[in-house]
């Protein structure tokens, strides 16, 4: 066992390492998934935002298309102006909008071509065929690539980062279809530069902060969970270290599987000190006891060697007395048995159901069968013959015989033997009442304990080992039971056990789990019932 403690603590550390990897691997995850969706969003609204400047775009291309495919011939200076009105053609010379000559009455922007240039953002040039630029607004004008479909859209980043969009679109006579000529339009895209710098900054910062607490829920987390598990880690190498050693892992205060299986551990822990506290105690109370009959049989078996064998009466005492100490020892190791049995109940007889009217009325009979001389009678008092109780049948059958067997022991002239039996609310109770010698309050203290005896002398004559009452005790606990004596010297003793009555669900329960033990099924981790 303490090899499997040492084990369990390095299957602990290899748990730990697990668990900070796959807590590593969850905050890598998040992050990755963060980082993923901050460059989705950031993608989206910059399509977003250059769909908006390419429909911007287009619709100053084809205003100023629209009004160039009424000319016949190719593009020129002179029919271009014609084309657009005076309005637009200052504005695409670089002059005024309005001059002094213009009517009070005309509005700059009731000319759809004028509204379309206002743009600061756009510079727009027309070419002809020959490639010379027929009209631009602006410093420079946008240059004229080749390109083969009607039209295309292109965007270029400048030295100093920023985007702008060219639309270049040819233009045709709206009757002919002839090529007459070229429109460029450059889209300087400020607004749309603007707002992807600062979604861009808003989505590092966010990425960044993102980051670093998931690193910090990360961090929190794996020392939520590192810190009870090194506890365990360190209450095992201690019980390894120690197999006597009483440390335990502390309340956790979690609700979570880590609390369970700290709880599972210092119960597993226990019932380990518990085994070992029974053994050493078995082994304690054996040689202490064997040690006496070892002894006479010893004593016998030397004196006939030495000179009994010759005399035929000392021979036949001295093998009467040696078999009379080994059937003592016989008996002793039997009940050494019965009582380590009785202290592993929960583990051998988790399931067991009886009904304690019919275990009484049986007992009581055969006792009274086995011992004529006595008076041995039952007495039941509102107890239902339907009434279950949580006990293994024959483990109710040896309470009874012991306490019925101890009241007849320490009987006197009246020999009589009172077994009573009632239920009152969820509890029965059993009472054994014997005339007997009775129990001083010093001796009452004591008489369950292991080889105690009232009357040792006269208890060796009956061939009692002080055990009896132990196993009684032991069987009565190990199924959550109660048992206690009164009793007055010279006026007899009274032994009362009582035990918890099982209700209809808790043995459809019962049955249920001993159908799964007996299938192989049974949850290990159920609770008991009481």
């Amino acid at each position: 066992m303490l090899k499997q403690n040492a084990a369990s603590g390095k299957k602990g550390t290899r748990h730990v390492s697990l668990i900070v990897r796959w807590v590593s691997i969850v905050a890598m995850t998040i992050m990755v998934s963060f980082l993923v969706f901050s460059a989705v969003v950031y993608n989206t609204v910059k399509q977003e935002a250059l769909s908006q400047q390419k429909d911007t775009s287009n619709e100053v291309v084809n205003v100023l298309r629209k009004r160039l495919i009424g000319i016949d011939d190719e593009l020129e200076i002179t029919n271009v102006v014609q084309q657009l009105s005076p309005n637009t053609r200052r504005i695409l010379t670089g002059w005024p909008a309005l001059s002094e000559n213009d009517n009070s009455n005309s509005s700059v922007f009731g000319d759809s071509v004028l509204s379309t240039v206002t743009n600061p953002d756009m510079t727009v040039a027309i070419y002809n065929l020959r490639n010379e630029i027929v009209f631009h607004n602006g410093d420079s004008a946008p240059k004229l690539v080749k390109f083969t479909s009607e039209s295309k859209s292109v965007v270029k980043e400048g030295k100093d980062g920023q985007s702008s969009l060219y639309v270049y679109r040819k233009v045709r006579n709206r009757k002919s279809h002839k090529l007459t000529g070229y429109i460029v339009v450059k889209n300087q895209m400020t607004g749309y530069n603007r707002l992807i710098s600062r979604t861009l900054k808003a989505m590092l910062w966010l990425s960044i902060l993102g980051i670093g607490l998931a690193i910090v829920i990360s961090y929190l987390v794996v020392r939520s969970v590192v810190r009870p598990i090194n506890k365990m880690s360190k209450v095992a190498r201690e019980v390894n270290a120690d197999p006597n050693s009483t440390a335990r892992i502390p309340e956790l205060h979690r609700n979570d599987e880590l609390e369970e299986l700290a709880l599972s551990f210092n119960m597993m822990l226990d019932r380990m000190q518990k085994y070992i506290e029974q053994q050493k105690q078995f082994v304690s109370d054996v040689s202490h006891e064997l040690r006496t009959p070892v002894a006479v049989i010893e004593g016998h078996l030397s004196m006939l060697k030495r000179w009994g064998k010759d005399d035929p009466q000392v021979l036949e005492e001295s093998i009467d007395a040696s078999i009379s100490e080994a059937e003592r020892m016989k008996h002793l190791i039997q009940e050494m048995l019965d009582l380590a049995r009785a202290e592993q109940i929960s583990v051998h007889y988790p399931n067991a159901i009886t009904e304690p009217m019919e275990v009484l009325t049986r007992v009581v009979g055969d006792m009274g069968m086995v011992h004529p001389d006595f008076k041995i009678s039952l007495e039941v008092e509102d107890l239902d013959p339907d009434t279950k109780i949580q006990i293994f049948q024959g483990h109710l059958e040896q309470i009874l015989i012991i306490l019925i067997d101890n009241g007849i022991k320490y009987s006197t002239d009246r020999k009589e033997i009172a077994v009573a039996a009632g239920q009152s609310g969820q509890e029965m109770q059993i009472v054994v009442q014997d005339y007997g010698e009775g129990i001083s309050d010093e001796d009452k203290k004591k008489i369950f304990n292991r080889f105690y005896r009232v009357d040792k002398a006269r208890t060796r004559e009956k061939g009692g080992n002080g055990l009896g009452l132990s196993i009684a005790q032991k069987l009565v606990e190990s199924y959550h039971g109660t048992i206690d004596v009164e009793s007055v010297l010279g006026q007899g003793s009274q032994f009362r056990i009582t035990f918890p009555v099982l209700t209809d669900e808790e043995v459809k329960e019962l049955e249920s789990r001993e159908e799964q033990k007996q299938a192989g099924t049974e949850n290990p981790k159920q609770d008991p019932i009481i």
